[in-house]
């Protein structure tokens, strides 16, 4: 009876655990119920955690000795992670969620990989679940490695990809080479043919080569698919949690899993949609390939102007389409732009925020830095919705954004984003640009919009730029009282 009923006990946290879980990613699909949606899912976490204490209560005879000494780690994890988790998340700016992400990601990837490690160092004769483990093995480790990599990228520690001749060739030959002793392995076990090497070093071997390949997969991927890759790592973490959820016949890992892995998979196809690009492309056909770009002739010129003649502009226009993109994070301007975006709306300006998919450095970035300003959800939109009124709206301002925005999407077939979905910013009857400088996009071409007739660019850092605008027009309310 003993054992019994902590068992039913964690059957039951592991369901409540698993509902928590789903309601709260249920709430998280709405800007206005994400908070506690984010809240329901710690509080399913936190339940599954500790529940998975219950386990000490039905051990055999001969774990008791160290049962002691083990919960005693468990719990010096949970300290130290959860205080390490706690510090992190409260000093990174929003401008470094990407890369906590990525790290955050790799964690859970390489969890499920340590899961795996220890159910193959136990001995696992079962042949289902021996190939549902090793599956999950690979891919946390193709997660944990490949997400490290990533956070460098975004972190800009790897500056740029790592590429050389015949690399996609080298990579198909370890993920081959990778298969093989993962599929070793499983012919050892199950034939119990004596294996060539110890079993652990044989293990150690195949998730060596899973974390080699998962470096090797991510080092060629340039800085604008990062939000596509980081959507594909996010999903492979959920598989591999719920892979290893199914080799521990836990029900919350395998519902958890797959719930964020099915997440992970709709936004890469989300991302891929916005990149103009399938997935089968961004998963194999183009991991490490060149895209060449013919450089032609950009006709026009450069029209810098003032911060204030600009805001004075905006200031007597009847709609204003503000584009957002990762320079406003990094400035740290949302702030301002919302004090200025205020202002014209006392003046009887309409004013309204086009977000692009893949806009920043990681899908939703956007997003989560307006709403961190308060602006109201009901004037945001996205591409689909808002790129109808660029052609009646009187401004597009475009602030730190440059590859959402660029018309050679559309007119140069040449270029590395041609067929890309953008901001039609370059309709609109006026358009301004501020930006730091004459910097390249991810994609590391110029931008045929700030060449335009209709453009005009506002040089500067954009915290420092909307305050003089905001300057600006309250200058001219001065002027008229």
């Amino acid at each position: 009876m003993i054992s019994v009923l902590p068992e039913l006990v964690i059957v039951l946290a592991d369901l409540a655990a698993a509902f928590l879980l789903l309601f709260g990613l249920k709430r998280m699909s709405s800007p206005v119920t994400a908070p506690s949606g984010i809240a329901y899912a710690g509080i399913g976490m936190a339940v599954a955690v500790i529940a998975s204490f219950l386990y000490a209560l039905s051990v055999a005879p001969e774990a008791k000795p160290h049962l002691l000494m083990n919960a005693g780690l468990a719990v010096a994890a949970l300290v130290v992670g959860g205080g390490l988790a706690w510090r992190s998340g409260n000093k990174a700016p929003l401008t470094a969620m990407p890369q906590m992400v990525a790290l955050l990601n790799g964690a859970g990837g390489g969890a499920a990989a340590a899961i795996a490690a220890m159910v193959l160092l136990g001995g696992i004769t079962a042949p289902a679940a021996l190939v549902v483990t090793l599956a999950g093995a690979l891919i946390g480790s193709i997660s944990l490695s490949g997400s490290v990599i990533a956070w460098g990228k975004l972190d800009g520690l790897i500056k740029r990809p790592m590429r050389f001749p015949g690399q996609q060739v080298a990579n198909g030959f370890a993920f081959i080479l990778t298969l093989l002793s993962g599929g070793y392995i499983a012919f050892i076990v199950l034939s119990g043919t004596a294996p060539i090497l110890a079993m652990p070093t044989l293990i150690a071997v195949f998730f060596g080569l899973a974390l080699i390949f998962g470096v090797l997969m991510t080092l060629p991927i340039g800085g604008a698919d990062m939000p596509v890759v980081i959507s594909v790592y996010n999903a492979f973490t959920g598989l591999a949690v719920g892979l290893e959820g199914y080799s521990l016949q836990n029900p919350a890992l395998m519902i958890a899993g797959m719930v964020v892995g099915a997440a992970g998979l709709m936004l890469t196809l989300l991302m891929a949609k916005a990149m103009n690009r399938s997935v089968s492309n961004i998963l194999f056909t183009n991991f490490g390939a060149t895209k060449t770009h013919k450089k032609g002739k950009i006709e026009g010129e450069l029209k810098p102007t003032g911060a204030g003649d600009a805001a004075i502009f905006m200031r007597y226009a009847k709609e204003v389409i503000i584009v957002p993109g990762y320079g406003l994070a990094a400035a740290r301007g949302q702030q301002k732009l919302y004090e200025f975006v205020k202002l014209l709306q006392a003046a009887g300006v309409v004013v309204k925020f086009a977000i692009h998919p893949v806009a920043g450095r990681m899908p939703g970035q956007m997003d989560v830095l307006l709403a961190e300003a308060g602006v109201p959800y009901d004037l945001i939109f996205q591409l689909e919705d808002i790129n109808p009124e660029f052609e009646t709206a009187d401004v597009a301002l475009v602030i730190g954004a440059n590859d959402v925005v660029n018309p050679a999407a559309r007119t140069d077939k040449s270029s590395p984003i041609w067929g890309m979905p953008i901001l039609d910013t370059d309709k609109a009857k006026q358009v301004y640009v501020i930006k730091r400088g004459e910097g390249k996009g991810y994609a590391g071409i110029v931008n045929a919009l700030f060449y335009k007739d209709n453009c005009n660019m506002v040089y500067g850092d954009a915290q420092v730029v909307l305050t003089q605008m905001i300057e600006a027009v309250r200058g001219l309310t001065k002027t008229a009282a």
